[in-house]
């Protein structure tokens, strides 16, 4: 393939058609999420845009970015790469998981009802319990694992779903199809927190969710040495409510806090692979030692259970 024709398919594969990402497979796709060549320098790796402000002709005139809590180079990469992971449209950075999550409860008005997962991240359970309940949203907590705790709890004030699965930390599996058809019909909003079960497990959006977040500062990240957030969604409108609230509120991660992400983003595949297996291993170990009392039994059941429900997810056991 010439040169000028592989720098296209992968520029359009980036700008979000799907029909060139799906070409690509999927260790490909994460390799190339976001890697655009720089149009000055023809440099194949994002450069970090460290800057506050942008050379301006005229007032409002400028080459696309103003200010950097609007929008900056190595971001906009950053969140194209995040779009393509999760067969998205769209995609937007936040300077923490926590973060994103603020954002989408910034979509609540007060007496709006959010059925949320019993067992969930601790920080996203301060964040609805210590702070959000205060401004009038009610959060009901139950167990997504069961479909029907999720049915009792709809009411004509409930907007909004809130779902892990893996959860953290007892890695219980919510079918998120079977989520996704109870929040259309309560014409409610489904957002899926994939965080534990990564981009290369799981696509909620394939399944019916309205959002995706990523605590990136996890597998996305990858290195320990990063804390950021992220949002994918489909619908446009959705898009520019969640776009309003990051640039308003002034939740952005910084240039170079993008270029680790991306960086830890090429591989992804390689490390989640590698959990997998190790987790396996770790698991059957300890399933079996005679001086292990308990352990948790779904973890061995993950992969089966999830491989009926979610379409692809973990590969511990069959």
């Amino acid at each position: 393939m010439k040169r000028k024709y592989f720098s296209f398919y992968l520029a359009s594969a980036v700008k979000g058609e799907t029909i060139k990402n799906k070409q690509m497979k999927l260790n490909t796709k994460i390799i190339h999420a976001g890697a655009e060549p720089d149009p000055s320098t023809g440099a194949i790796m994002t450069p970090i845009f460290q800057t506050s402000t942008y050379i301006q002709s005229g007032p409002n005139e400028h080459k696309g970015y103003d200010y950097s809590g609007a929008g900056n180079p190595t971001r906009t990469a950053l969140e194209s790469a995040f779009a393509v992971l999760e067969n998205a449209k769209h995609g937007l950075a936040f300077s923490s998981g926590v973060a994103a999550t603020d954002a989408v409860m910034r979509l609540l008005k007060p007496g709006d009802e959010v059925i949320a997962s019993s067992d969930m991240y601790g920080g996203t359970y301060r964040l609805f319990s210590k702070l959000w309940a205060d401004f009038g949203i009610k959060f009901i907590y139950v167990d997504t694992t069961k479909t029907v705790n999720v049915n009792n709890a709809i009411s004509n004030h409930t907007k909004m779903l809130w779902i892990e699965t893996p959860t953290n930390p007892l890695m219980n599996i919510t079918d998120i199809k079977e989520m996704a058809d109870i929040a259309r019909s309560a014409n409610a909003l489904l957002v899926v927190d994939n965080t534990f079960a990564s981009p290369y497990l799981q696509n909620p959006l394939d399944l019916g969710a309205d959002i995706v977040m990523h605590s990136a500062t996890k597998y996305l990240g990858g290195h320990s040495d990063v804390i950021m957030g992220a949002l994918m969604m489909n619908d446009d409108e959705l898009r520019e409510k969640l776009f309003f609230i990051q640039k308003t509120s002034g939740a952005v991660p910084g240039p170079f806090d993008c270029f680790l992400v991306l960086r830890g983003i090429k591989t992804l595949h390689v490390r989640m692979q590698r959990h997998c297996e190790n987790g396996e291993k770790i698991a059957r170990f300890l399933a079996s030692h005679p001086k292990v009392k308990k352990c948790i039994g779904r973890v061995l059941k993950i992969a089966k259970v999830t491989k009926l429900r979610n379409s692809k997810c973990m590969t511990l056991a069959e």
